[in-house]
């Protein structure tokens, strides 16, 4: 039976208050073992270790303050994040990064949370879970200049150019495809195949982002398996190959 992990899941999100036990079931029956959860700020950190708490080794949780939650006080709400650390097994330090398409308000606070999460990342020996949007270059250059030996992750729903690719993997991070790879006009499909597989996790970030077929509707953990059909699809291999080494990939990365 394939064993998929989904590596970035919002699931104890409000989209999920009606059906959150069964979208948990379905995600299950379509061959899900975990479901890893980034953190967005301080109000969705209750309900995302509420889930943890409810099944910890099925729902696994990350440590971070996401970008478009950056605002005045965002010094304080990290340093109230980072007091959380050491009272939960959380897997690594995400979301975080930079968003440049919803605003341009506070993208040098972005950048400095971005640093600081970093530097907890490394001092913790944590992965992290980078969200870029409209930022490749100042993610990319930020990575580059602060290159560690324990700095490793993966930039989740990734939607950059190869050649961004190419950077990221000199760097030994790995690449989170979701719906975006389903999409006809996504970009992605026309040239990931060059990427090892062995540098690939899988993701559905739902409830966005909701892959074909079901593009436009709420996403949910167990449309999972349309984005890895898709990969396997692009590599002419089965699905069952896919899983399994996606799956290596995200127990490797998150030491699972």
């Amino acid at each position: 039976m394939k064993k998929l992990i989904d590596t970035h899941c919002h699931l104890y999100d409000k989209a999920f208050d009606e059906d959150r036990l069964l979208a948990s079931k379905r995600a299950q029956e379509n061959g899900l073992i975990n479901i890893l959860m980034p953190n967005v700020d301080l109000r969705s950190l209750p309900r995302m270790l509420e889930l943890h708490q409810s099944d910890p080794n099925y729902f696994r949780p990350m440590l971070g303050l996401h970008p478009c939650s950056v605002a005045d006080s965002y010094k304080e709400e990290l340093s109230l994040l980072k007091s959380n650390l050491e009272d939960t097994a959380f897997i690594a330090i995400g979301e975080i990064g930079i968003d440049k398409y919803w605003s341009l308000d506070y993208i040098e606070q972005q950048i400095d949370a971005f640093e600081l999460q970093i530097d907890w990342a490394i001092q913790h020996d944590l992965p992290i879970v980078i969200h870029c949007r409209d930022a490749y270059p100042e993610i990319l250059d930020i990575l580059e200049q602060k290159k560690h030996r324990q700095l490793r992750g993966v930039l989740h729903c990734f939607t950059g150019s190869q050649a961004d690719a190419e950077r990221l993997l000199d760097m030994g991070f790995y690449l989170g495809l979701g719906g975006v790879l389903t999409f006809k006009n996504g970009g992605l499909a026309e040239w990931i195949q060059s990427v090892p597989l062995d540098r690939i996790l899988l993701e559905t970030d739902a409830p966005y982002l909701a892959p074909t077929p079901y593009r436009g509707k709420r996403n949910e953990p167990s449309y999972l398996i349309e984005v890895a059909q898709k990969l396997s699809d692009i590599h002419e291999s089965s699905l069952e190959t896919m899983a399994e080494k996606t799956t290596e990939n995200a127990v490797k990365l998150f030491n699972l």
